[in-house]
């Protein structure tokens, strides 16, 4: 499948953002009665503020030149009305836009959220948990930060810009002309920096995702990095991906720092303009001092919002590279869906076959990890599954709840394809213990209850004394109220295991699952936790992956995986006399196997 590097590395053509754009302003529409509010609040901003210069210039020309006090006061005091008026209608607009702006936000954040609790493991794989944090939190946050710019500053910026060339060509025309002629100019520039800006904010967000990801791994890895003295390397790789991202902001600040300057050189030149100009005119008799006045602050207007859509182009392309990658989470389909007639089962027997199953992680003629699989667990059968690293042991399971669809083949239970029943309710059926033992923060009696919401405390603990858990909860002062720090850190690799297994049997299933969940305990917690399991396994189809044959030796059905194929199937002593893999594996660890079968 394609990676996140693969994806995050593709140009992004102007209809991608527009589309990617129009996507994201979907979730804007549940909101526009505050949006549009705020914009006509925007308006009423706007028209006062275009009012100053023109109320200047009539203080300048019919109050200081005609040395009239009343119309000096007057005006004056129309123009302290209109600030206070004009205050009152920005408060309205940044409060409605801001409300809008973070229901915006919360729904898109869900929206993402949401989509990536129903990838499946196939999806996962594809996407780095680093990279859809940066998704998740950074490139929302920009997109808020967006709409918030735009519903505030861009479409000031805009009207303002509007507003004042068209007073200045109402004011006079041919001075207008005169200087309208290097706005062009710089409004080339403005373009010309958001198109260099565009993949540089781009390549930032990538970055920032890298950045997250070293962190990610380094802070949950600090442990084994301390334990293997390997601070050196991981300063060295943080370092490496922190500079690479602060090239890429300073060769922003870079466009930065000449595109102002330059912007900056042809407000200069129109102020010349205007003044040369504007003095011959005045001299003429055909412009008064007010009217030059006024039109050096609606130059200045047009000028320096010109310079702000400048800057906020920038803001554009960062929030057009985060809009693709968000709206890329939410086009990517989960790789298990559910038919639209799917199933809904509420009870199963147990039974489980492979029939023919074939799979591959990747698309395209890969080498299978598994071949030719074909098996049957009948209802309330304990099958083992024993073999080297790397042989599909895990992979053969994760097929049973449909973590991972087959490639050919199908899986059935009771006779019916799992890719025919509803994922939720299948999984409802399963009780399953990973290999990657993961812990919750809160308490133990939280993570073990996660299994099942509405256990009561007896069921609990029922489940807590089959996996080994009881004991050694009860010997910490706070028993099940004892908090589990983040991936269960203060606890041992054993504990966190027997938590799990407690957690898969408190969902009561009638097929129940345990990946390789012993291997952190001894010998003996292990022994007694397959006593206590016998009582509950009745009449339950179990999956038991591990390394240790004392684990298999009662297995009514025993798999011996070699590079993704059954290489021998059978219980203990059938598979002592027909599998010599079995036989040696058997030897290699609990010794000479002619002895322990007499």
């Amino acid at each position: 499948p394609r990676t996140l590097e693969n994806k995050g590395d593709q140009n992004i053509d102007g209809e991608t953002i527009m589309s990617a754009l129009k996507r994201v302003a979907k979730f804007v529409f549940p909101h526009k009665r505050d949006a549009i509010v705020s914009i006509v609040f925007l308006v009423c901003v706007i028209s006062l503020d275009l009012s100053i210069p023109r109320l200047m210039q009539v203080i300048i020309d019919q109050g200081i030149a005609l040395k009239n006090a009343q119309i000096i006061l007057n005006t004056s005091l129309t123009m302290v009305g209109i600030s206070i008026l004009s205050i009152f209608f920005a408060i309205g607009n940044t409060l409605l836009a801001v409300r809008a702006t973070h229901y915006f936000s919360a729904d898109l954040r869900k929206a993402v959220y949401h989509k990536i609790q129903s990838f499946s493991f196939g999806n996962l794989d594809d996407f780095h948990t680093g990279r859809l944090l940066v998704r998740l939190i950074s490139d929302v946050n920009q997109l808020q930060n967006m709409v918030l710019v735009a519903l505030r500053m861009i479409t000031r910026s805009f009207l303002m810009l509007v507003g004042s060339i068209t007073i200045m060509i109402a004011t006079n025309q041919q001075l207008a002309m005169m200087i309208v002629f290097l706005l062009p100019l710089t409004l080339l520039l403005t373009l010309a920096f958001v198109f260099k800006a565009q993949p540089l904010f781009k390549r930032v967000q990538e970055k920032l995702g890298n950045l997250n990801e070293v962190l990610q791994e380094n802070l949950t890895g600090i442990r084994v990095v301390k334990n293997f003295v390997r601070r050196d390397y991981e300063n060295k790789k943080f370092n490496e991906v922190n500079s690479d991202l602060m090239d890429d902001n300073i060769k922003i600040a870079q466009l930065l720092s000449i595109s102002y300057p330059l912007i900056s050189l042809c407000f200069n030149f129109s102020t010349v303009a205007v003044i040369y100009f504007g003095g011959l005119q005045a001299i003429a008799g055909s412009l008064t001092l007010g009217e030059i006045l006024a039109f050096i602050n609606y130059l200045i207007i047009t000028v320096s919002f010109l310079t702000a859509l400048a800057f906020y182009g920038g803001r554009i392309a960062a929030a057009n590279a985060s809009a693709k990658r968000v709206v890329e989470i939410l086009d990517t389909p989960s790789k298990v869906q559910d038919k639209k007639d799917a199933l809904t089962i509420t009870a199963v027997k147990g039974r489980v076959a492979f029939e023919n199953v074939y799979f591959s992680y990747s698309e395209g003629g890969t080498e299978p990890v598994l071949q030719n699989i074909n098996f049957v667990a009948e209802p309330g059968q304990k099958v083992a599954i024993l073999g080297a690293t790397g042989s599909g042991k895990s992979s053969l399971i994760h097929l049973i709840p449909r973590f991972y669809d087959v490639t050919k083949g199908r899986v059935t239970i009771d006779g019916v394809d799992v890719r025919d029943i509803t994922q939720n309710s299948l999984r409802s059926q399963i009780g399953i213990s990973l290999q990657e033992t993961f812990l919750f923060s809160g308490t133990i009696r939280n993570n073990i209850e996660y299994g099942g919401s509405e256990a009561t405390e007896e069921e609990i603990v029922a489940a807590a004394k089959a996996s080994q858990t009881h004991e050694f909860t009860m010997g910490f002062s706070d028993g099940y109220d004892t908090m589990v720090e983040q991936r269960g850190v203060n606890l041992s690799g054993g504990q966190k295991q027997r938590i799990a297994i407690a957690r898969a049997l408190l969902v009561k299933p009638k097929i129940l699952i345990l990946d390789d969940s012993t291997s952190a305990v001894d010998i003996e917690t292990e022994t007694k936790i397959q006593s206590a399991l016998e009582e509950l396994l009745k009449n339950r189809t179990s999956f038991i992956i591990t390394q240790r044959v004392s684990s298999v030796l009662t297995a009514d059905k025993i798999l011996v995986l070699e590079e993704g194929r059954i290489a021998a199937e059978g219980n203990h002593i059938e598979l002592m006399q027909t599998s010599p893999i079995y036989k040696e594996i058997y030897e290699s660890q609990l010794g000479n196997g002619d002895n322990n079968n007499e």
